[in-house]
Parts: structure tokens; C-alpha cells; sequence
């Protein structure tokens, strides 16, 4: 009994797009002067340019980072492009997880104003002990600076914590994975095409090289200049479709200043 061995979804993926441009360039009807790495060299590209020029190939999350004492740099995962901003659970104390941090102005506001809001407190009382967090952050240190350097992925924070355990709130923009990019509709067409039209790159600059076979009737004349022409009109076409955001990328917003 043969097993057939299960790719990984992403190599699956890949696997069936390929199978779609050899089809689609007229594979089992002719041979075709491509390799498997040709294909996979077309689509990093198509990746690449892909995350370049379009929005929608990256998305906003956030996540936890555990800060250890005396320590202001850490790594981030590669998949991270920009940090926005970082947040504390704290006023500013230099706890470690065991410790606790009281603030008894907060748990009456709590307990008197909204908990029995129906009684006692309103909106403008929430507003105003709203106010009084964001005042306090800002004079305590509940607010952290920070560099982030998007090429080495390392974030240095201009403080020097000195307590082991604290966890910080990063606001991040981040990679779409590839096998996200493969599954969204609006961007895998686009994916899809710009991997054809380099694929008939590659074909067009390897039959170029020789504008016609000899044969014994003549020869046969080649069609690599005809190739390359296809291949820039579809590049021309595919950035034209990001500028009209056919991948449901945002558009882009006003800028003041």
C-alpha cells in the first residue's frame, strides 16, 4: 500500500499555483524551458513586490513582551515591519508579576461611580477619571520612548526596568503570512499573474538568446522578443490595478504638514 505523503498548506498552495501557470503557459502541449526553482524564483518576486507596494499585505495585531530587569533591548519576530506605540498595565512602579500596584483613588471611582452608575457618577465622571489615568501614565512613566529598527527587528526602550516579569503591550504592523496572501481572493489572482507574467520573463529572455533553431526546412523562428513584450505589458497592468486597489487595499488618507 503507497502513502501519499501531505505537503505542508503552504507548499500545497504554491504546488497549485504553479500547476495553474504551467497550464496556462501551454505546459503538456509543449515543452516548457522552465525548472521547478524558475517557478518558485517567479513567485518570491511576485511575494516581494507583492509587500512593496500594496497595504494590504500587512496587518495590525498586537502581543505581549515579558521584560527582564536591567535589560532595554530585545529581538522581535521577523514578521515584524513597524511598532506604533507600546503600553503598560502599570502606573509606572517597577513591579515584577508578583507584585501588586493599589491605587485607592481608582478602586473608589470603581466602586462608588460605576459600579452603581445608576445611583451615583454619570458619563462626566467617567470622563474625568478617564483624564485622571491618562494624566497619571503621563507623569509617572506609564508611557515608554522607544527606537525600533525595521531591518535588524530590535526595539531598544529608553528605560531601565528593574524588575523581571513586567509585560508590555506592543502595538504592532506586521508580514501577512504567505499562506494568507495565497487564500485571500483579492490578492491571489494578483499573486498568480505576476508569477505568469515572470515566468514568461524567464521564457522570453532564455528564447531570445537565439532568434531561430536551424532545421532542415529553414529553421524556426523563436518567439522570446514577443514573450518579454506580454510579460511588461501584464507588470504595467498588475501596478496599474494596485493604484485602483483591486486587492482591497485602504486607500490612501489626507496628509497635513
Amino acid at each position: 500500500m503507497s502513502v501519499t505523503p501531505v505537503l505542508p498548506p503552504l507548499q500545497t498552495q504554491k504546488e497549485q499555483l504553479f500547476n495553474n501557470i504551467q497550464l496556462r503557459l501551454g505546459g503538456g502541449i509543449i515543452d516548457l524551458e522552465l525548472d521547478p526553482k524558475h517557478f518558485e524564483a517567479a513567485y518570491q518576486y511576485a511575494i516581494a513586490t507583492y509587500r512593496q507596494r500594496a497595504q494590504n499585505a500587512y496587518e495590525e495585531s498586537y502581543s505581549l513582551l515579558t521584560v527582564e530587569s536591567n535589560q532595554y533591548t530585545y529581538i522581535l519576530p521577523q514578521e515584524v515591519t513597524t511598532v506604533r506605540e507600546v503600553f503598560r498595565r502599570t502606573v509606572g512602579l517597577e513591579t515584577g508579576p508578583a507584585a501588586s500596584s493599589f491605587d485607592p483613588f481608582s478602586s473608589a471611582i470603581l466602586n462608588t461611580y460605576l459600579l452603581n452608575y445608576n445611583y451615583a457618577g454619570g458619563l462626566a465622571t467617567y470622563d474625568f477619571y478617564a483624564g485622571y489615568i491618562e494624566l497619571a501614565a503621563r507623569m509617572f512613566g506609564g508611557y515608554v520612548i522607544f527606537t525600533f529598527n525595521p531591518v535588524t527587528k530590535e526595539i531598544s526602550f529608553v528605560r531601565n526596568f528593574k524588575g523581571s516579569g513586567e509585560q508590555l503591550l506592543l502595538w504592532t504592523y506586521n508580514l501577512k503570512p504567505e499562506i494568507t496572501l495565497l487564500k485571500d481572493p483579492s490578492i491571489a489572482n494578483w499573486i498568480t499573474s505576476w508569477t505568469l507574467c515572470q515566468c514568461k520573463m524567464i521564457i522570453g529572455e532564455a528564447r531570445e538568446k537565439y532568434g531561430t533553431i536551424a532545421g532542415p526546412t529553414g529553421g524556426t523562428t523563436l518567439n522570446g522578443t514577443a514573450m518579454k513584450a506580454e510579460a511588461k505589458e501584464g507588470f504595467a497592468e498588475l501596478i496599474d490595478e494596485l493604484k485602483r486597489y483591486v486587492d482591497w487595499s485602504q486607500p490612501l488618507t489626507w496628509v497635513q504638514g
